[in-house]
């Protein structure tokens, strides 16, 4: 059945113009319709994450401005030959967010990076391109990439509201298809057969904060099928961030899902799964841990990305039930200090 929270229809600003919540804005949405311009300054965190993958190699950027400090980051695996992958990461910090350029609200300017990671996101009529370059210890790497947003499709907006001066709006879209190459070094790789997961956050975060979230998008079931989970962050606040895009079309899931996995062994399969219903029950087993630990002092991040397959079943606003056959993505567990 439909989800309990409230669905948003109409664009609604995020905030009052004394940098507080604006409580009308509190709800999901199948499409962005916030205005997330934030007063203020020192506790607000604005990012793009995009990651691009196929079923041998994927690629992700962030840009990120948290107020006092400006992050980039690029992160390349390949996993074609699972005993021997290629993993490539680079990291620039920039102190007070100099050189980085995060727009207020999606789809109002480009996001843009100077420095040792040069990067311009940038929306089209038809998607949005993503171009990036650096150096890397095994090359100069190159990205020109499309993730295209077919006509009608939906993507998941929500705010959470820890208080009225915590508060975070994240857009995850799914399923959008992608295609373009990167070259790194002599090599060059093809993303024809891709597809691309977006996570926009615009928000004011407590400083101590833990989080699960999982993404998976591919062909299963004769359907194209994106899944969207997240898990500790938004507990208690009568809202989630889980939804299922099923060819282009939103399923709202408003349960807290079950995150069952080993924190001792991350490549040990997890289990995620809504303890109430029937909505959600898939076993992700990964292939490959990405582990990124920070410590400049103020600021503390422990990171473990697996990337792995989904399967499982999960079921639709309709009442339909999805078999899900390895579909390609990965889950993670995060604790930020910042």
């Amino acid at each position: 059945m439909p989800t309990h929270e409230r669905e948003i229809t109409s664009p609604v600003d995020l905030c009052t113009p004394q940098g507080r919540l604006n409580r009308e804005a509190v709800g999901w949405s199948r499409t962005p319709l916030h205005r997330t311009h934030i007063p203020g300054w020192s506790r607000t965190k604005r990012w793009e994450y995009w990651c691009v993958s196929t079923p041998t190699h994927l690629i992700a950027i962030t840009v990120a401005d948290i107020d006092y400090l400006g992050l980039t980051s690029v992160y390349l695996l390949d996993h074609a030959d699972p005993t021997a992958p290629v993993e490539v990461t680079r990291t620039a910090l920039r102190p007070l967010g100099h050189g980085v350029r995060v727009p207020h609200s999606l789809g109002t300017g480009p996001t843009a990076a100077l420095g040792p990671i040069r990067a311009h996101i940038d929306d089209t009529p038809t998607g949005t391109r993503l171009r990036f370059s650096c150096t890397t210890d095994h090359g100069p790497l190159h990205a020109d990439l499309l993730v295209t947003r077919p006509p009608g499709h939906e993507s998941m907006s929500v705010v959470i509201p820890w208080s009225p001066t915590r508060f975070q709006y994240t857009s995850k879209h799914t399923a959008r298809p992608a295609s373009g190459t990167v070259r790194l070094g002599e090599h060059t790789y093809d993303f024809t057969d891709a597809f691309g997961v977006l996570d926009h956050g615009r928000g004011r975060w407590p400083y101590d904060i833990n989080w699960n979230w999982g993404a998976a998008a591919g062909h299963t079931n004769g359907h194209t099928l994106g899944l969207q989970f997240g898990g500790q962050w938004t507990k208690g606040t009568g809202l989630t961030e889980n939804a299922l895009c099923v060819d282009g079309r939103l399923t709202k899931i408003g349960e807290e899902l079950v995150w069952d996995y080993d924190p001792d062994d991350f490549l040990a399969p997890w289990r995620l799964y809504t303890p109430a219903s029937d909505r959600v029950d898939v076993v992700f087993t990964p292939f490959h841990e990405r582990v990124d630990r920070t410590d400049t002092g103020l600021i503390v991040s422990d990171t473990h990305q697996c990337f792995g397959h989904y399967r499982g079943t999960v079921r639709t606003d309709d009442g339909t039930t999805l078999t899900v056959t390895d579909l390609n993505g990965f889950a993670e567990q995060v604790h930020m200090r910042w």
